[in-house]
């Protein structure tokens, strides 16, 4: 499996499960710490890994730069939703 579709798996995995969390109905900052430390790692810990895999995609020419970019953007466009739904004040 090539590191580009594993980066992109990441960011749409992050997506659904931050999707899930947001319409869940408890906010994520009252949680308890133990829940609060589970979300923040399926929020935060995928899209890292998908960020890092996405720049050594691009720079192992696997595919085209621009799906690799896209990707990367992906990535950090979920870690900044994860924080904003981990920490909304």
């Amino acid at each position: 499996m090539k590191l580009y579709y594993l980066s992109w798996l990441l960011g749409v995995l992050t997506y659904i499960i931050g999707g899930v969390l947001r319409r869940s109905g408890s906010p994520l900052g009252e949680m308890s710490l133990g829940m609060q430390g589970l979300a923040m790692f399926l929020l935060l810990i995928p899209p890292a890994i998908g960020t890092v895999l996405g720049v050594m995609s691009l720079n192992g020419k696997e595919v085209k730069a621009w799906w690799a970019i896209g990707v990367i953007v992906l990535n950090i466009a979920m870690i900044l939703t994860g924080l904003l739904l981990l920490f909304p004040g």
